[in-house]
C-alpha cells in the first residue's frame, strides 16, 4: 500500500468514526461500530472458566514481577510459591507482562516493550507453563490477571512493518516514539488510537488470552494516555464474554475511566499522600481528602487500588522499608493503604520486608524469601482480619484523623470497625472523639475485648484495628 493509499484509508476510517460519534447518544464515549473490520479469530477456550473470581470490592491483589520473584525468574518459580502467596491473604494474582520483549537496537529489555501480543515470552516458559500456573492459582482460590500494554509496542513488533499506519507519525515522517508529559521513551513506538483497524486487532488480542490461558482479567498499563472511547469499546467487548467474570484495572487516575467501565483506578495520589505523610511529615489528615478525590466518578462498587509500592515506584523511589521508617513504618503505612478505603495490592517481596529495591529492568535483584517472618505474619494477620470483616473490606469510612494519627471508623450494616494508625516514629496519644469514647470493642488482630476510654496511646508506628 502506498503512502497516499494509507492516508486515504485512514481518512475514511476517521470520517466514519467521527460520524458514528456524532450520532451516538453518549457523546463522551461513542460506540465505534466497525462491522466490516475483521480481526484474528477468537481461539477455542482452554480449560473451564473459573467461578471463584472475587467481587471487585473483595479483591486482594498480589503483583508478581517474574524476573525478580524467584531465582529461576519464570512461571515455574511462581508456581512453586503459590501456597505462600495465598497464605498472605491474596485472591488475585497479577502477573507483569508475559509477552516476548523487543530485541531491536532501541531495546532496553523492558517487559513493557511488547514484540508479540499473542505469544508467551520464552524467558518465562511456554504457553503450557502459563496454563499450568493459571490452573494452579485457580485450584488455590486465586483469580489471575495479566498485564496489558496497549499504548505502544517494541520497534520489532510485526505491526511495525505490516501496518505502519497503525502508529502515530513523527514530524520527520516515520513512526513516532512514545512521548507524553515532556518525557520521551525511545525504546517503544506509539500506536495510533484513531485507527479503527488497530483498535479492533488490539481488542481481539486482549480477548484472546481469556480463551487461550483462561485468565480472569487485566491490569492495563499507562491507561490515562489512550482515549476513553477506546477503553469503552474494549471493555464492552470483554464484558460480552459471558462465560467469564473479568476484573479490569486501569493503571490510571482519570475519573472518566470509571465511566468507561473499569472496575478499578490506580491509587497514585494516595501513594503520594503516604510519601508526604511518612517521609515529609505531612499531617495524617492528608488521607481523608484523597478518599473523596480518588473516587470522583466511581459508582456502585467501583474501587481504587491502593499500595505502598509497586514495580515502578520500588525501582524509582525505593522500598517501603527504606522510605517509610523501617519495617514498622512500612507496616504502619500499609495498614492505612489496606484498610481506609479501596482494594489493597501487595508487590512481591513487600511481605518479606525487603529493604533493597528491584531496579529496572528487574534482572539484577531477586526477592530473598524466608527472612523477616515477623513482617509476613503481620501481613497475614491484617489480611485475615480484613477478609473476616465486611466493614473493613468495604464499609463506609468516617474520618477522625489528627496531625499524627490516622483514625477512622468504617460501617457496613450492623458491623463497625475502628482503625487507628500512628504515622510517626514516636509515641502518640489520640484523644478519642466523644461519640466513640467509653465503648467496648473486639481487637480484630489479637482477639479479646478492648475498652476504649477517652484517650489511646500508640507506640511509634503502632496501629490498632477494632470491631464490634
Amino acid at each position: 500500500m502506498s503512502i497516499r493509499q494509507i492516508l486515504r484509508a485512514k481518512a475514511l476510517v476517521l470520517a466514519a468514526v467521527g460520524l458514528l460519534a456524532a450520532c451516538n447518544k453518549d457523546a463522551a464515549f461513542p460506540t465505534i461500530d466497525t462491522p466490516n473490520i475483521t480481526s484474528t479469530p477468537t481461539p477455542p477456550q482452554y480449560g473451564t472458566p473459573y467461578n471463584g473470581v472475587p467481587n471487585r470490592e473483595d479483591a486482594v491483589i498480589y503483583q508478581v514481577n517474574m524476573r525478580a520473584f524467584s531465582q529461576s525468574g519464570n512461571f515455574a518459580g511462581v508456581l512453586a510459591r503459590l501456597d505462600s502467596i495465598k497464605a498472605v491473604g491474596t485472591n488475585v494474582l497479577y502477573l507483569m507482562p508475559i509477552y516476548p520483549v523487543g530485541t531491536d537496537s532501541k531495546s532496553v529489555n523492558s517487559p513493557y516493550a511488547v514484540k508479540d501480543y499473542r505469544a508467551v515470552n520464552p524467558e518465562f516458559g511456554t504457553l503450557a507453563d502459563l496454563r499450568t500456573l493459571v490452573d494452579a492459582a485457580h485450584a488455590r482460590g486465586m483469580a489471575v490477571m495479566l498485564d496489558w500494554v496497549a499504548n505502544h509496542t517494541s520497534w520489532d513488533n510485526a505491526w511495525i512493518t505490516a501496518h505502519p499506519d497503525w502508529y502515530k507519525a513523527s514530524p520527520a515522517g516515520g513512526i513516532a516514539a512514545v512521548s507524553n508529559n515532556g518525557t520521551t521513551f525511545p525504546d517503544v513506538a506509539q500506536l495510533d488510537f484513531s485507527n479503527a483497524y488497530m483498535r479492533a486487532e488490539m481488542i481481539s488480542a486482549i480477548k484472546s488470552w481469556v480463551y487461550t490461558a483462561n485468565v480472569d482479567g487485566f491490569r492495563f498499563d499507562y491507561a490515562d494516555f489512550q482515549p476513553n472511547d477506546f477503553w469503552k469499546q474494549a471493555i464492552d467487548t470483554l464484558r460480552n464474554v459471558k462465560t467469564h467474570k473479568l476484573l479490569l484495572l486501569a493503571e490510571a487516575t482519570r475519573s472518566a475511566n470509571f465511566a468507561s467501565g473499569f472496575d478499578y483506578n490506580f491509587g497514585f495520589n494516595f501513594y503520594g499522600g503516604i510519601r508526604s505523610v511518612y517521609a515529609s511529615n505531612a499531617p495524617a489528615t492528608t488521607f481523608d481528602a484523597l478518599n473523596a478525590s480518588e473516587y470522583t466518578g466511581a459508582t456502585g462498587t467501583q474501587q481504587v487500588v491502593r499500595f505502598t509500592t509497586n514495580h515502578d515506584v520500588n525501582s524509582s523511589d525505593g522500598t517501603p522499608v527504606a522510605q517509610f521508617g523501617g519495617k514498622a513504618g512500612a507496616m504502619s503505612a500499609f495498614v492505612v493503604a489496606a484498610l481506609y478505603k479501596g482494594v489493597p495490592m501487595i508487590y512481591n517481596g513487600q511481605e518479606a520486608g525487603m529493604a533493597a529495591k528491584i531496579p529496572f529492568p528487574f534482572t539484577s535483584v531477586k526477592v530473598q524469601w524466608g527472612v523477616n517472618s515477623d513482617v509476613k505474619r503481620a501481613y497475614q494477620q491484617l489480611m485475615a482480619a480484613r477478609a473476616a470483616s465486611p466493614a473493613l473490606r468495604a464499609g463506609t469510612p468516617t474520618a477522625y484523623s489528627t496531625t499524627n494519627v490516622c483514625a477512622f471508623t468504617k460501617t457496613a450494616g450492623t458491623e463497625q470497625a475502628f482503625v487507628l494508625v500512628n504515622v510517626r516514629n514516636s509515641v502518640q496519644t489520640f484523644t478519642v472523639p466523644t461519640a466513640l469514647a467509653n465503648t467496648s470493642w473486639t481487637n480484630a488482630l489479637q482477639g479479646g475485648t478492648y475498652a476504649v476510654g477517652s484517650t489511646i496511646s500508640l507506640p511509634a508506628y503502632g496501629y490498632m484495628v477494632l470491631k464490634k
